[in-house]
């Protein structure tokens, strides 16, 4: 089953942090235990001895839990890798964290991550907020220069494919003319998330957390989002297509077409959002999904006319099969 339901969850937001090796991640993860930002962030990590914390600042620690005095703790994953287990664990605390940010390995496919976060025991005590992906902007263009058809050396492009922010880091190394041509390069492969830059992953929280991009509206991401064009990328391969359909769609319709086209083609899709009038209901819907899963729930109230604008990110799509699949759906 591809579909899943959006709960109204009252427990902590999280948020996916991926990047490749070198990026700055736990550079970053250090910087969120240690800064005195007022919020309780818990940090799951796969190996808690690379992240170097001031002793001056840790309250408490056992094999698996580290307290810091901010009110963050960071964590390790269980000795069978349960990132489930994990959170569970972190919900049952005295004081449950706000937020939870989740570092991935730098090799690692946030996607079946992401997915992990939606299963039954977590989804209605959980809100997954987003992927944020961390770019070295020193050497990702050696990694975007060596991607091609054949895949080859493509996780670099995965991660930024399925981020909702980007944070490009360690821009004092990179001068301003190469800097706006690697935030060029970067948008042919995702357009619609937000490019924040940093050095020494000195990053604000505000920017990072509570984003809601698997649970407000992607209206908020920045320019161009959902213009009826595509973005081709540096391998021909890879667009963003956004699609813009008039009139209310069939939800029974929508439901088909979506499980249809994720069953076929999910290795290729590696996001789908939109906005979309559906009949019967008087408030917009939302889309989310990550390659086979996504989600329909309901999101804010109409500002002027009703229609269905739809962004697909992937690999080898048809802009008019879409096109025509989604209006196909209209009640």
């Amino acid at each position: 089953m591809s579909t899943v339901t959006m709960p109204s969850s009252t427990g902590p937001s999280v948020t996916v942090l991926t990047g490749f090796l070198g990026a700055g991640k736990t550079t970053l993860v250090n910087h969120i235990l240690s800064t005195d930002h007022g919020r309780r962030i818990a940090v799951i990590v796969n190996e808690m001895g690379e992240i170097g914390i001031d002793g001056d600042l840790i309250v408490s620690s056992d094999e698996e839990v580290i307290e810091m005095a901010n009110g963050c703790v960071c964590c390790t994953l269980s000795v069978r890798n349960d990132l489930t287990a994990t959170i569970r664990k972190l919900l049952a605390r005295p004081e449950p964290p706000d937020y939870v940010v989740i570092e991935t390995s730098g090799v690692a496919d946030p996607v079946p991550v992401t997915q992990a976060l939606f299963v039954d025991e977590l989804s209605d005590r959980i809100a997954v907020d987003g992927i944020v992906t961390m770019v070295d902007a020193k050497h990702v263009d050696a990694h975007l220069d060596a991607f091609g058809p054949d895949r080859r050396d493509s996780r670099v492009v995965d991660q930024i494919l399925c981020a909702d922010r980007i944070v490009l880091n360690k821009t004092d190394l990179v001068g301003p003319d190469a800097l706006r041509r690697t935030e060029a390069r970067i948008g042919e492969f995702n357009s619609t998330a937000p490019v924040i830059r940093s050095s020494y992953s000195r990053v604000d929280p505000d920017e990072i957390l509570g984003i809601e991009a698997f649970g407000g509206s992607p209206a908020s991401a920045d320019g161009g989002f959902f213009e009826d064009t595509y973005v081709p990328s540096s391998d021909p391969g890879i667009e963003a297509i956004s699609i813009e359909v008039d009139g209310e769609l069939d939800e029974a319709m929508l439901r088909g077409w979506l499980e249809n086209l994720t069953g076929a083609r999910s290795a290729d899709i590696y996001r789908m959002k939109g906005i979309l009038a559906v009949a019967g209901h008087p408030r917009q819907t939302i889309l989310q999904g990550v390659h086979r899963l996504f989600e329909i729930y309901p999101g804010g109230r109409w500002s002027g006319s009703r229609s269905s604008r739809l962004v697909f990110i992937g690999r080898d799509l048809d802009h008019r099969m879409l096109r025509s699949g989604l209006e196909g759906c209209r009640a």
